[in-house]
């Protein structure tokens, strides 16, 4: 009996919020839903396609699936900064495409419950602030919680690689 009740704890715990995969860019701590993460990669080679945006560093092997690759940092307009052995690749899907996104580093899997994530500030018309689904309390941080398809769209990073 008392397995079953640690067992019911957990499912209403997963139920009551959504789990985010946690990364830091900068000082930031940001967090995408865990359900959009395919897998986490260390940083790899990249092979740089000619006339893109700054911020589609170019394209990488994925067991044999060419996938687009996207700097977080270039596409949030921060400042550049050296890759290290802390970078890594979050491999998501955005629609129906897989893409590599570029990280400082991941932290944590949190469980954030609904009461935990208020919704974005209102920041006026100057700021585009889309991309960004919520901010979440998690002990004494907060996480911006990005809504990874309205960072960026499929399409988008489609026409710039030619990758389907």
């Amino acid at each position: 009996m008392e397995q079953l009740d640690a067992l019911s704890n957990k499912i209403s715990f997963a139920t009551d919020g959504n789990q985010y995969l946690t990364f830091t860019l900068g000082d930031e701590e940001y967090g995408v839903e865990i359900l959009k993460v395919q897998e986490i990669k260390g940083y790899s080679a990249i092979t740089p396609i000619p006339n893109t945006p700054s911020y589609i560093k170019g394209v990488m092997n994925l067991r044999g699936t060419i996938i687009p690759v996207v700097d977080l940092r270039s596409k949030f307009g921060m400042h550049q900064a050296e890759y290290n052995q802390f970078t890594v690749i979050i491999v998501v899907t955005v629609g129906t495409k897989v893409m590599g996104l570029i990280v400082d580093a991941v932290s944590d899997v949190l469980n954030i419950p609904r009461t935990d994530i208020q919704e974005t500030p209102d920041f006026g018309a100057q700021v585009d602030a889309q991309f960004i689904c919520g901010m979440a309390k998690a002990g004494d941080k907060l996480v911006v919680l990005v809504d990874i398809d309205k960072v960026i769209n499929s399409g988008e990073v489609a026409s710039f690689t030619g990758v389907n």
